[in-house]
């Protein structure tokens, strides 16, 4: 005899997976803006800023944990690229400012000849 699933666990199944589809676009817009080197402009920054967690999604679902997991090693990914990026333009930031902040080299000889 097959197990046919609750109506309910229906509507639980399915909210796990939009929230976990949701989650996977905006891993991918944060891996896409990585590999360009691309700064995000103020409306994605301000969409990013505004996410809060699904509530009342109760405990994910057991055929949802593969998904889940890959899910969140890329995040973790993402995150760790995205704390490296911020190292390196923090080293290009202090090297442009350190060249901006010299004087111009004065010339010490004069050639009258050439």
């Amino acid at each position: 005899m097959l197990a046919v699933a609750a109506p309910d666990e229906d509507v639980w199944h399915a909210r796990w997976e939009q929230a976990l589809h949701d989650l996977e676009l905006d891993v991918e817009s944060a891996e896409r803006l990585l590999d360009a080197a691309h700064l995000p402009d103020v409306a994605e920054v301000a969409r990013a800023a505004a996410w809060r967690p699904p509530s009342g999604l109760g405990a994910l679902p057991l055929p949802l944990r593969d998904r889940a997991q890959a899910l969140l090693d890329r995040q973790l990914d993402a995150a760790a690229r995205i704390a490296q990026a911020v190292v390196v333009s923090r080293r290009h930031l202090h090297a442009t400012r350190t060249i901006e902040a010299r004087t111009p080299a004065v010339p010490v000889y004069l050639d009258t000849q050439g």
